[in-house]
This record gives C-alpha cells, structure tokens and sequence, in this order.
C-alpha cells in the first residue's frame, strides 16, 4: 500500500512538473503577448515605453526563463495576478470552481444515477423492447448536439413556457430564496445530464452483457440464486470494473468545466473561465486553472485504481501499480 502511494504520488508530480511546462510553453507560443494589449489600448504608448513594459513584465527573456520565474514563485505561494480580472488568481478561480462543482456534481450524481440502473436493466433484458427503449434514448442523449439541447430548453421553458430563467446564476442569499436559486440550475443541470446519460448508459450495459456471460454468472444460477441475487451480488462489482474507468476520467472535466453549456447559461463556471483567460492572453489565470484540471484528474486516476481493488478482491495494490 505505502509502496503504491508513493509510486503514484511520484508519478503525479512528474506528470503535473511536465504538464506545467508544456502549457506555458503553448500560451507563450501563442501570437501576442499581454503587453501587445496593452499597447493596443494606449495610442499614446511608444515603441520605447513598449519595450520598457516587456522588460519589465520579463516577456522578451526566453521561454525557459521565464517558466523557471514563474516555478521559483509559485513554490513560495505566489501564483501572481489575473490581468484580466486585476486579481490574484485564487481569489478569481474559487468563485468559478464552486460554480462549477455545484452545476457539474449535479448532473454528474443524477447522470450516474440513471445511467447505471439503466443499463444494468437493459443488460439483465437483452433485445427485449425495454433493452431497444433504453438503447434508442442513450443513442438519441449521445447524437443529441450539446448546443442545441441548451437552445432547445431555453426555448421552450423560458421563452415559450416562461416558467424558468434562460440563464444566469441565483446570488439570492436567504434561507427562503433556496428554490430562487435552484431555478437557474435547472436548465443547465438538465442539459448536461441528458448530455452524459447516454454515454455511460451504453458502457453500464456492455459491461454488464460481457460479466453475465461468465462461467461463474452460469454456476451462479445453476445453485438456484434468484435474479437479483445473481446480478446485484456476483455481476455488479465485476462489471463496474471498465465503468469505473470511465467515471474516473469524468472527473477532471467535472472540475474542469463545461465551456459550450455554460457560455449558452451565462453560467460563470470554470469552463468560461478558463476560455477568457486563453483569449485574453491572462497567462497566470489560464495556466493556474489547466494545472488545476490536470491534478484533479490525476486525483481521479487514483481513486479509480483504489476502487479497482475494492471491486476486484482478486487484484492487490501491487498488481495495479504494474
């Protein structure tokens, strides 16, 4: 166990010290640079102020350079100031990222809670009519553009039904004013859950088909187990198997954002967040919130190697690690 988390605390930090350099490297390869903007904002600045400004923010040094600055500081705490914002960068992230956890760890809960029991019922029916329903909504959530659903909603519950806000986020702070808030997630909840249901809906059920073809699923039932003895006991654990590592890559884009639902929502997530601060040029913002991304899906990997071993006593730590 000891030997496992150092292993893979090892390789995160390798992973996330290569990731860093290579983000930075792409945002300083991008064409223009913060002070361009600010150039472009004062037609009184000369090419000599210009130059100065460089200097000074250390933008005409090397690449290497000026990753290394910006290491040497972060290790100290300081993770420097959002230009666009004219903040630091945490006080401009946290916001964001609470935004998103709620918006996302809703339709993330609710997609797994509808996903997995109904691939695990499609899968105990195989082509029955329930199994061609099921398949025919999952394909119908996955073909289904992000963009146009989002439309599609605001369409008919805000502009035609009137019954919810077409966008936004609830800053109603009263006990009384729950339900007021609530209300500006629902459109967006619902989007990106019927957006996810099809997806791990499909991966529930195949896995669920392959583990109840197994020798043991047959001596199972040959012992006189009922039905749900036999799926909820013996098919379930090894069938989450292959699922889990799809729902452990979902974790990083859980954090992440979702860039094209909240920018339809007006919803001020990580997703629109990390989108302004690449096409402004926002360098700190943009790097701090990518390397927040790459660690929580680090973290992810990591939860789905523990839960490997949970679900398959067979496997040992050692044997993951390999």
């Amino acid at each position: 166990m000891t030997r496992f988390l150092l292993s893979r605390l090892i390789q995160s930090f390798v992973v996330l010290a290569v990731m860093s350099f290579v983000i930075y490297g792409l945002m300083g390869l991008m064409p223009g640079d913060p002070v361009d903007l600010m150039v472009s904002s004062d037609p009184n600045m000369t090419p000599a102020g210009a130059a100065h400004l460089r200097e000074l923010y250390g933008v005409d040094r090397p690449v290497i350079e000026r990753y290394a600055n910006w290491l040497m500081a972060a290790l100290q705490g300081d993770l420097g100031y959002s230009r666009i914002h004219t903040q630091p960068v945490m006080d401009v992230m946290l916001p964001a990222l609470k935004n998103t956890v709620v918006l996302l760890g809703l339709s993330f809960v609710l997609a797994l809670a509808i996903a997995l029991p109904a691939g695990i019922i499609a899968a105990t029916r195989p082509y029955s009519k329930l199994d061609y329903g099921i398949n025919l909504l999952a394909f119908a959530g996955i073909s289904v553009p992000p963009f146009w659903l989002a439309l599609l909603l605001i369409i008919i519950f805000a502009v035609i039904l009137g019954v919810l806000p077409a966008g936004g986020l609830g800053v109603h702070t009263g006990a009384s004013d729950l339900w007021e808030n609530l209300r500006y997630l629902v459109l967006p909840v619902a989007s990106l859950t019927i957006a996810s249901i099809g997806g791990h809906t499909r991966y529930m059920r195949a896995a669920m088909i392959e583990t109840l073809r197994q020798d043991y699923i047959r001596t199972a039932r040959a012992k006189g187990l009922s039905k749900r003895q036999v799926v909820v006991a013996h098919a379930l654990r090894n069938a989450m198997i292959p699922v889990v590592t799809v729902i452990a890559l979902d974790f990083g884009y859980l954090f992440s954002g979702a860039l094209i639902t909240e920018t339809i929502f007006a919803y001020p997530g990580m997703g629109k967040l990390i989108f302004d601060a690449i096409m402004g040029n926002d360098f700190n913002l943009a790097l701090l919130t990518l390397l927040f991304a790459t660690v929580l899906t680090l973290f992810g990997n990591f939860l789905a190697d523990v839960a490997y071993v949970w679900l398959d006593p067979r496997l040992s730590f050692r044997e993951v690690d390999q």
